[in-house]
């Protein structure tokens, strides 16, 4: 059984991508499978990682299905499909940006984690930025509209020391402590074999934002918290793909939307209810709002 299976998804990235993949097959420690899921680019990715990596297993998709549509391909190659023994699956699964370079421990290191913590479904590293800033995506709390409202409402960087105000991001906290979190980021997110198991794969009614939150929401409830673990430290060219996509701010938005009526929209009140519309609208525009009028996701 191997330790790892890693997916990275990549969409109009050649250049990042060749770089992560160089940075991932000089880790050494561990065992591991990499897929690479091209979402229908026109740089020439797919056939860059022909050439020059013919170690990875290369999915080319005809369509850009978005994020979570392409890890699943990925996973789904591992044989996290519900059809393949436990026992023919990587011990753990790695979702990892192609906008990222991994240090040549930083896997093993990852996964010795794990296998240290076996109360944790899913962990990832301090990521940070070219310039040196952390990565604030890579500790959060749950989006509840709580915890949205403090965001939209400017509060969040307002008064980001606050316990109360700063939970989006957890600004709160030192960036070099270790916690217990809602969720980690996308960008590199390990989830362990059971997790996956526990709860199925990625939702693909979302498209490039709130698949990751949902995903460790539901191993949550499944019994299975985050953990940020700053020990590792993992460099990230963040928004490399959705930089190009004018689709980019509408996604987030609509996945925040996605993500409340699937979690909260239940338990809200009504006047509650009708601040977090007011304020998806306010902040995703028309787009949000024909999507309220039309009852689509």
């Amino acid at each position: 059984m191997q330790d790892l299976g890693i997916v990275i998804v990549n969409w109009n990235t050649r250049d990042y991508l060749r770089a992560c993949l160089e940075s991932v097959f000089a880790s050494d420690g561990l065992s591991y499978r990499v897929v690479v899921v091209d979402n229908a680019s026109t740089d020439g990715s797919a056939e860059m990682v022909r050439a020059a990596f013919p170690q990875a297993e290369l999915i080319a998709s005809a369509v850009n299905g978005g994020y979570p549509y392409g890890n699943n391909l990925g996973l789904r190659r591992l044989g996290f499909d519900g059809g393949a023994p436990s026992a023919t699956l990587p011990r753990y699964a790695l979702l990892l940006n192609p906008d990222t370079v991994v240090p040549p421990h930083a896997l093993a290191a990852m996964v010795a984690f794990m296998d240290q913590h076996p109360k944790y479904g899913v962990a990832g590293p301090k990521l940070v930025l070219a310039d040196g800033a952390l990565d604030m995506a890579c500790r959060r709390s749950f989006p509840s509209p709580e915890v949205s409202a403090y965001r939209m409402l400017g509060l969040s960087k307002l008064f980001p020391n606050s316990r109360r105000f700063g939970r989006y991001n957890m600004t709160f906290l030192d960036p070099n402590r270790e916690t217990e979190v809602d969720s980690v980021v996308g960008a590199f997110m390990m989830v362990r074999r059971e997790a996956i198991e526990a709860v199925g794969l990625l939702d693909e009614a979302f498209f490039m934002y709130g698949e990751d939150l949902d995903w460790a929401y539901r191993m949550r409830q499944a019994g299975w918290p985050a953990y940020y673990y700053p020990k590792v430290e993992v460099l990230h060219h963040k928004r490399a793909a959705s930089r190009q996509s004018r689709r980019a701010q509408v996604e987030f938005y609509r996945a925040m939307l996605i993500f409340y009526r699937k979690h909260y929209r239940a338990h809200t009140p009504w006047w509650l209810h009708q601040l977090v519309m007011a304020g998806l609208v306010l902040k995703g525009g028309r787009p949000i709002l024909e999507m309220l009028r039309g009852g689509a996701p």
